[in-house]
């Protein structure tokens, strides 16, 4: 896993990048939550969606909501980057819709979009 330090609009961003699964479940999320706050001093995680695991995005195993809780919760906003055209699910392509709408959890299609939103958001 490498962590890029970005800063836009004084906001301190972390770029992700990784060749492994990194969000595996809730505690592999909070694992990164934590790295991320010590290593880069950041509230703001951009990752890309090959290093969140398939689960992730398949709305009936709960898992998304879980983890996606704890970064709620640990006040840190995420936006996971990537194609999501491959998702056919009416009510995953709604979560993703009402996320974007809010402020702190993204699904985006590439790494400029998601800096562009977490520096403003």
């Amino acid at each position: 896993m490498k962590i890029t330090k970005v800063k836009l609009n004084d906001v301190k961003i972390a770029v992700i990048n990784s060749s492994e699964i990194l969000i595996r479940d809730v505690q592999s999320a909070l694992d990164l939550i934590a790295t991320v706050n010590y290593e880069a001093g950041c509230d703001r995680i951009i990752l890309e969606k090959a290093a969140v695991h398939e689960d992730f995005f398949n709305l009936t195993t709960r898992l998304a909501g879980e983890i996606l809780q704890k970064f709620i919760i640990y006040h840190v906003k995420i936006a996971i980057v990537g194609d999501f055209s491959e998702y056919s699910s009416k009510n995953f392509k709604d979560f993703i819709y009402e996320s974007n709408k809010g402020k702190d959890i993204f699904f985006l299609s590439n790494e400029q979009q998601a800096l562009d939103k977490l520096s403003t958001s």
